[in-house]
């Protein structure tokens, strides 16, 4: 029996190795350029609707093993060359092709407008592509900062390492109105639901090109691409092999800062290979660091509407916009009372300070309490093996860690905080199937503007004593001195006698102290108001897939797929209310299809796409998008589109909880209402415009008393002095009389204020997803094969228009507490608007080919917000629209001149100045939260050392160095200079 079955095994095995000969076909070939007819290196070959491929060795030739059945094509293709097709059959042996240089946008092909490829002048919607020629050719010094170069980009730069997009208004820090994909994997960080600047970006060698689509894109990416989705891709290790490495150093240069100029490193190193065309891997590892990061440091008095000159000397309310701790204040006559009541003062004494003498506790500049540093480490291994000539499997590890800053309503030192990502990917021509994790780690992260008010608290029993000896330390000035500005700084250098220094010893300990405790400890004996430490372990878990019906269906292109999603939160309460095993978990599911046909020999093309998509805490949402393009002729198109997309809540508005230098911040979901109490009937929440008028029904009420009040008190002293003392508690001198005055005065207007009804309890309204339905068109232009045009117009209509409420309770139970900034709390939560919101505007981008290569490029964006809410308006509310009106972007360059191998780009860049609005703005005045216009001007120069395999590269931006901040509370910034080497095996 058993040689009868080996003799079975090696028959069989010599059919199939057989079969597997007989099937196998083998082309060679060899590449070379048009111009000058050198050999290219890791050009790409590969088989038409297959996953099979290979590259082109350094002398050029290639070799290409197959089973497809003959006949079939080819498709050689590289960046910055036109792509060509080729056609085997039995008599083709050897391959020899010439690359012709692409000249225009126009040839470039894209995936994200449809999740096809297409010729870009056929998508139906406004899409920008970056390639690696438009890394190497952008004058900024990483890929994420070269995004404001894009037509109708917003950019925020809040540190040398974070920086994020948005585009089409309503911009923010953290910008969760837009998506961003790596490789097809959301780089948010879930518990923050924002991404972190480089810390989840690929390196910029890693990175083969980029798309972003500006506008709604829900109905085929779902949630939250709400303003637009960047889609990243990484260099396959199929098609970018070998070593190759960049090195860049430089400095920084913004004059306000500490040290004005300080060095930034940045080193970055990849390799890939594959093994006989089917196994391929990759290594990454880079690594940024900034020794003095850009610098938040304005000081200008929030209290006094910024003027110039204002400062702690001679406001004593003092709150600087950098400054963290003296936002806490208190009114001293209120405190001098409470003084009096405990027999600690007497009521003359406390009679010599007016209501509403404002007092703030001295804070800390923001680098007493952030280290200057900025750095990342980054790390990813791929591997991919080609199960067979359709279907390529991939597993991916991404490692990102760094320290940077952010601000949203506090200011955040993201310090050490790491996020890690992980694939298992299944894709072939026509489908792709994929798991993901994304995770984060916060580290040694803290809030500083919590910091700051927590220090303040740590030391000479905290506010509860610094108050009460300022007022003694005053009123002892006041004796010797009437100038009550005097007595003012007198009495705080008095009360701050046993106040920590910055970099002493008891300062240090205090603040590591306070950032090691998180910021939802309630039963440190120590620190009982808690810690500034931000813990977070948040993970989200996501499995899609998608599938192409081109095998099954032929009258139109059909696509479907679906996607799971689950966060899991876990913040150990300093986010979210999860401590004590009170775990929570949020699931997200969605399904989408597709059609695409095309008329009229290809001179139409109808997209027609809807997604449903369900958060287990909203309704369902239905995502519809039709689109058109229209190709009268080869290189012109026009296109029209109406799409619906939709925000659900972000994890962290749905659930949150947490305190802030301003609020606290809560969740918009009905459990926080109730578990604060919000809406009792008894001690209900109101609006900043209720408390508002209800302060001034009490002054005019009060105004209008007074004058008859002082009569009758000055006709009780008069008549019977004992009497009057006996029944106020104070003799009837003309300072006791006026305060009385004042007193009874405000008493009486406060019950008349009471029983008028002016104090109207907020009502609460149903949270829903925010909803934009879009409407575009646009045109794409070749003329004389030299000038591109690219335009666009964009209509959007907001309904359940998300935005934040600001509440305010009394903490005595009593709305006598609404009227002392001590006895009230301040909340701010999400909240839906039941009115609309409309935004328009448009872009065009220009690129014209001079002769010899040199390239005139520019663009220009234009965003209104038309139309809002008007009772958000009414109730104290702000836009946060947040975009000028205006951006330019001119370029002039040339990716080579003749044969000298040197390249240069230059790059104006402008924008108009415009208001900033966000929850750190809370409690300013509307006007001055500005942000003043933007003119920069960035320049590289390139030289290519070919016996080298190497690009030499200088570069700088801002070069005349004027700083200037993309939003309110921002640090500033100046100018960067640096010169990188990039070495590259395969660089043509």
């Amino acid at each position: 029996m058993k040689p009868t079955i080996t003799k079975f095994i090696l028959t069989l095995g010599l059919l199939c190795l057989g079969m597997y000969s007989f099937a196998q076909t083998k082309i060679t070939g060899k590449i070379t350029e048009a111009l000058v007819g050198d050999v290219m290196a890791g050009v790409n070959i590969a088989i038409k609707g297959k996953v099979t491929g290979t590259t082109s060795n350094l002398d050029g030739t290639f070799t290409l093993y197959t089973q497809v059945p003959l006949p079939y094509k080819i498709v050689v293709s590289y960046i910055g060359y036109q792509t060509q097709e080729i056609t085997i059959d039995e008599n083709t042996k050897v391959v020899n092709i010439v690359l012709q240089e692409q000249i225009t946008q126009s040839q470039e092909v894209v995936v994200a407008a449809a999740r096809l490829e297409e010729n870009v002048m056929k998508s139906p919607v406004s899409v920008e592509k970056i390639d690696i020629r438009s890394i190497q050719a952008n004058p900024s010094f990483n890929f994420l900062e070269s995004l404001k170069y894009l037509k109708g980009v917003d950019f925020t730069t809040q540190s040398m390492t974070f920086g994020s997009i948005n585009a089409r208004g309503f911009n923010a820090n953290g910008n969760n109105r837009l998506v961003q994909l790596v490789d097809g994997m959301d780089n948010q960080a879930p518990g923050l639901n924002f991404s972190i600047g480089t810390i989840g970006v690929t390196s910029d060698i890693d990175l083969a090109n980029a798309e972003f689509l500006p506008g709604a894109s829900s109905a085929l990416y779902g949630p939250n691409a709400l303003n637009g989705i960047l889609l990243m891709n990484s260099k396959s290790p199929f098609l970018y092999k070998g070593l190759s490495a960049n090195v860049k150093t430089g400095v920084m240069s913004e004059s306000s800062r500490t040290r004005p100029v300080s060095p930034f490193y940045d080193m970055s190193i990849r390799w890939a290979t594959s093994f006989n065309d089917r196994f391929a891997m990759k290594v990454n590892f880079s690594y940024l660091k900034a020794e003095n990061d850009w610098a938040a440091n304005n000081t200008l008095n929030i209290n006094k509407n910024l003027a110039l000159g204002s400062n702690r000397q001679n406001d004593p309310a003092y709150n600087g916009v950098n400054v963290y701790g003296d936002e806490i204040s208190q009114d001293l006559r209120s405190v001098a009372d409470k003084m009096v009541q405990s027999n600690i003062l007497p009521a003359s004494a406390a009679a010599l300070i007016p209501y509403g003498t404002l007092v703030s506790r001295t804070g800390y500049n923001e680098r007493d309490l952030i280290s200057p540093e900025a750095k990342t480490i980054r790390s990813n291994i791929a591997l991919h093996y080609r199960l067979t000539e359709s279907i390529e499997a991939i597993g991916m590890f991404m490692y990102g860690s760094g320290t940077t800053v952010y601000l949203g309503n506090d200011r955040y030192s993201f310090n050490n905080f790491a996020g890690m990502q992980g694939k298992l990917e299944l894709k072939g021509s026509n489908f792709f199937l994929r798991g993901y994790t994304t995770q984060e780690r916060s580290g040694d992260s803290y809030a500083t503007g919590v910091l700051g008010q927590l220090l303040n608290e740590s030391w000479g029993g905290g506010s509860q004593m610094w108050y009460p000896t300022y007022v003694s330390a005053y009123l002892k000035a006041l004796q010797t001195d009437n100038n009550t500005l005097n007595a003012h700084n007198i009495a705080r250098g008095f009360a701050d006698t046993a106040r920590p220094i910055p970099g002493t010893m008891p300062f240090n300990s205090l603040v590591n102290d306070i950032k090691s405790i998180n910021i939802a400890e309630k039963n440190n004996a120590l620190y009982p108001y808690g810690g500034a430490h931000l813990y977070d372990k948040t993970n989200l878990y996501q499995v899609e897939g998608m599938y192409n019906l081109k095998n099954q269906i032929k009258f139109a292109e059909i696509l479907v797929g679906s996607n799971y999603r689950k966060y899991s939160l876990n913040s150990g309460g300093t986010f979210y209310p999860d401590s004590d095993g009170n775990s929570i978990s949020v699931n997200e599911w969605g399904a989408y299809l597709q059609a695409t046909k095309t008329f009229l020999d290809n001179k139409l093309k109808v997209v027609a796409s809807g997604r449903y998509d369900k958060n287990q805490n909203f309704e369902g949402q239905f995502s519809p998008r039709i689109a058109a393009v229209v190709s009268p002729w080869e290189s012109h198109s026009f296109r029209v589109s109406y799409q619906s997309g939709f925000r659900i809540p972000t994890i962290q508005s749905q659930y949150v909880d947490v305190k802030s230098p301003q609020a606290i911040l809560i969740g918009g979901l009905p459990k926080f209402i109730e578990q604060y109490n919000l809406a009792s009937v008894n001690n209900p929440a109101y609006t900043p415009a209720t408390l508002r008028a209800f302060g001034e029904a009490i002054t005019t009420r009060a105004t209008s008393l007074a004058p008859s009040i002082a009569t009758a008190l000055q006709a009780e002293a008069q008549s019977n002095p004992q009497a009057f003392t006996g029944k106020y508690g104070v003799t009837p001198t003309a300072t006791n009389i006026a305060d009385l005055t004042s007193k009874l005065a405000t008493q009486q207007g406060l019950q008349y204020a009471l029983n008028s009804g002016v104090l109207k309890a907020y009502q609460f309204k149903p949270y829903k997803p925010e909803v934009v339905k879009s409407y575009e068109i646009g045109y794409r232009g070749l003329i004389a094969e030299k000038l591109y045009i690219d335009g666009s117009y964009y209509y959007n209509r907001f309904s359940n228009f998300a935005y934040t409420e600001t509440l305010i309770q009394s903490k005595t139970g009593s709305p006598l507490g609404l009227l002392d900034e001590s006895n009230r709390q301040i909340y701010q939560m999400p909240a839906s608007s039941q009115g609309k919101a409309v935004t328009e505007g448009y872009a065009i981008g220009l690129d014209y080919r001079l002769p010899a290569g040199f390239l005139l490029g520019g663009n220009v964006s234009y965003n209104v917000l038309k139309e809002f809410d008007a009772n958000i308006i009414a109730q104290g509310g702000r836009t946060s629209f947040n975009t000028p009106r205006y951006k330019y972007n001119i370029s002039f360059g040339n990716r080579g001149i003749g044969e000298t191998g040197i390249s240069f780009n230059l790059i104006w860049r402008y924008q108009e100045a415009f208001v900033w609005d966000s929850g750190f703005t809370v409690g300013y005045a509307q006007t001055i939260t500005n942000v003043p216009a933007i003119s920069t001007i960035d320049v590289q120069v390139s030289k290519k050392v070919a016996p080298l395999k190497s690009i030499i590269k200088i570069g700088g931006t801002n070069l005349f160095g004027k700083s200037y901040y993309t939003a309110f509370g921002n640090p500033n910034i100046g100018s960067t200079y640096f010169v990188s080497l990039t070495f590259d095996e395969f660089l043509n």
